[in-house]
């Protein structure tokens, strides 16, 4: 067992950098050609940074009570929007399962050698089913499988295909080979940009999708008072982090915008096209169905990490009679198993679209602008958590306190209000640079299911009856 008080500043940065970092998001980044840079600038500094600094003092004011979003906001704001807050964090991780799963499915097509099963919409749900369906029953059996998958999943699937993509990029300008986001930046315009051409929303509509890249941060601020020193270790190591998951995103997205024209890049796929092109040029060609089963051995294991941590957070309101009783089941292993079903049931309406969206990366695009929105809601609800928190109990014993006191926590929290909102207003319009098809069917869509969602746990927190606590302590 780990003491409290050992954990180093790289340690928390690596932790977060773990917990942040994903290979899916490199072709979304490379479609955007040198307009990347500013995308993954504004994501770092209104963004990474302030939900960092913001949750490590909320998660060291509450780390008694457990310290995640629940409380926070509840303390703030009262059970309502604690529940909202934490449900919103649950299903936006239930909406992000296809998305990842889709990533893994254009691997696999990779791995069998026939690539146009990547843009194949029944070939990707069918695996969307069947992976997200073999990982639920796992779980349910109390496997430490899971365990197992995560770790090997993580090094083998993320890291060490991080690596090669990197390493692979630089050999390619090595060798002076033309550079496909010189050519053109977002695959629109004559010459390279930094910034993007913006004609409207829609023309930044992909920051929504971006913005999430960078999510999640917030998960490793419970970790802030295990630290020696968190007043300045915790701030230093989230720096750190954000350099570190910077210059992964920033260097990843290059080797891919290098080797693919933008125009060409599938959101799915679009890693495995730049790995098979460079390694074909290299005369590795035989490593790209390796490649494509790391990939997807990757994918599968983030699944698996995520699929019984937000449901076990939802299963503890559930016992506090957030929920109905039969929410609060579990089986014989202990295992949360009506939230699992459920869970599985909407991941499996949600990888529906795949079989009625002609193109797969609009359908990919959808989940992950309708994840994001969610997303955004509870950081919407994070920050002003810690600006009323700061006003209300300025005395609440804090591990990390931002500095500056008030107008300093101010300041920190509005920066990141400012960009939440503007990512979630953004979010609703249709990305100029993907063919959506009919741009009310995409707005429907996102909006839909931002109403819905939210609207749910505020709708269930009206209807809670007295007697749900009882079952759910039962």
């Amino acid at each position: 067992m780990q003491s409290r008080k050992n954990l180093s500043v790289f340690t928390v940065c690596m932790m977060t950098v773990a917990a942040v970092v994903s290979l899916r998001g490199l072709p979304m980044l490379a479609k955007e050609g040198l307009s990347m840079i500013f995308y993954i600038l504004f994501s770092t500094v209104l963004f990474l940074l302030p939900a960092s600094l913001v949750a490590a003092e909320l998660g060291g004011a509450f780390s008694g009570k457990g310290g995640g979003v629940y409380t926070w906001v509840k303390e703030a704001f009262g059970s309502r929007w604690g529940f909202t807050a934490i449900w919103l964090q649950w299903i936006q991780n239930v909406v992000w399962y296809p998305t990842v799963l889709a990533f893994a499915a254009s691997a696999l097509a990779y791995l069998f050698m026939k690539p146009d099963l990547a843009g194949d919409g029944v070939f990707t749900g069918t695996v969307i089913l069947v992976c997200y369906w073999g990982a639920t029953f796992l779980t349910l059996a109390g496997s430490d499988v899971a365990s197992s998958v995560t770790k090997y999943g993580a090094l083998l699937g993320t890291v060490l295909p991080g690596i090669l993509i990197i390493v692979l990029g630089l050999l390619w300008v090595d060798q002076g080979n033309p550079l496909q986001f010189l050519a053109a930046s977002g695959g629109a315009h004559a010459h390279p940009r930094f910034f993007p051409h913006i004609t409207g929303l829609g023309s930044v509509a992909f920051l929504a999708g971006i913005i999430l890249l960078f999510a999640g941060v917030e998960v490793q601020a419970v970790h802030a008072n295990e630290m020696e020193d968190p007043g300045k270790q915790y701030p230093a190591s989230m720096f750190l982090a954000a350099i570190v998951i910077f210059f992964l995103f920033l260097f990843g997205s290059l080797a891919v915008a290098a080797a693919v024209p933008a125009e060409e890049i599938s959101l799915t796929a679009g890693l495995m096209q730049a790995f098979q092109l460079l390694l074909g040029k290299f005369h590795l060609g035989f490593l790209t169905p390796v490649v494509g089963l790391l990939l997807a051995f990757g994918s599968i294991g983030s699944v698996m990490s995520w699929i019984s941590g937000p449901s076990r957070g939802l299963l503890e309101t559930a016992q506090q009679g957030e929920l109905p009783p039969v929410m609060a089941k579990v089986n014989r292993k202990g295992v949360q198993s009506t939230i699992l079903i459920l869970q599985a049931v909407v991941v499996s309406l949600l990888a529906g679209l795949y079989f009625f969206m002609t193109d797969v990366s609009v359908a990919f695009f959808v989940l992950s602008a309708m994840t994001a929105t969610l997303y955004l809601v509870m950081y919407i609800l994070m920050y002003a958590s810690a600006i009323r928190l700061r006003l209300t109990r300025p005395d609440l014993p804090r591990s990390y306190r931002i500095p500056g006191g008030t107008p300093g926590m101010c300041a920190v929290a509005g920066l990141g209000l400012a960009g939440v909102v503007f990512s979630l207003v953004v979010g609703f319009f249709p990305p100029s640079n993907l063919p959506v098809g009919n741009p009310a069917l995409y707005v429907g869509l996102v909006s839909g299911g931002l109403v819905v969602f939210v609207g749910m746990p505020l709708l269930i927190h009206a209807l809670k009856k007295p007697e749900w606590k009882q079952g759910g302590k039962a």
